[in-house]
């Protein structure tokens, strides 16, 4: 699968035949957003309480523009510049291990599965950040991940901007013909939202909304 850090080197299909099958991550595999999450986990209750309060700005912006990037961006810059990408890729190898078994959801996970025994490419596209979500992408065995990524300064720490648009709507069938060609045409592709309407208009098989198990919390 290659490094799967803030910038995927794109391991192309093995076939020009080989089927390609794309996810959304958040609300698709898992259960929930899984950034906001993360930044929970890691900020611990006070940091995310004092965090809050520094994003009331960025947050009643997003109530009146509904600008996903921009929420997003401030987010990043609240809870996370300055930290160096060695940290955080360990932070986020640690959150997906602790969360694992509460947030991936067994019906996404048995057809994920069931696509690689067929011999499919599986790409996870996403808007969350994909050094955050890379983690999760091994642990899954994914071929490729495509993700909104972290910017870094000459120090390996996060500016608290991203280096690329919003892995959302467009921008998601952008990113996928970037890296498999103009011509690109989905065997499946499975998302949850209308950030997801665009990737799912160049699948063959349209999931949306498929899954909807939780996992069993006993």
């Amino acid at each position: 699968m290659g490094d799967m850090g803030a910038t995927q080197a794109i391991r192309q299909p093995d076939a020009a035949d080989q089927p390609v099958v794309a996810f959304d991550f958040d609300g698709t595999l898992t259960v929930r957003d899984s950034f906001t999450q993360f930044l929970r986990w890691r900020a611990g209750r006070r940091g995310w309480a004092l965090g809050l309060v520094r994003m009331a700005p960025a947050t009643a912006a997003y109530a009146r523009n509904r600008d996903r990037g921009a929420i997003k961006a401030a987010s990043v810059a609240v809870f996370l510049k300055g930290v160096s990408r060695a940290d955080l890729e360990r932070d986020a190898a640690a959150f997906a291990d602790d969360v694992w078994d509460r947030f991936i959801r067994p019906d996404a996970l048995r057809i994920w599965e069931d696509w690689g025994r067929r011999g499919a490419h599986r790409v996870i596209v996403t808007a969350s950040p994909s050094l955050t979500v890379a983690p999760f992408a091994r642990r899954l065995g994914a071929e490729a991940l495509l993700g909104t990524d972290l910017m870094f300064d000459h120090q390996d720490r996060v500016t608290g901007e991203f280096s690329n648009l919003n892995c959302r709507a467009e921008e998601k069938v952008r990113r996928l013909r970037e890296a498999y060609g103009p011509d690109i045409r989905l065997a499946a592709a499975y998302g949850d939202t209308s950030g997801d309407t665009e990737m799912l208009a160049i699948a063959d098989i349209q999931g949306f909304r498929t899954f909807r198990d939780r996992p069993d919390r006993r």
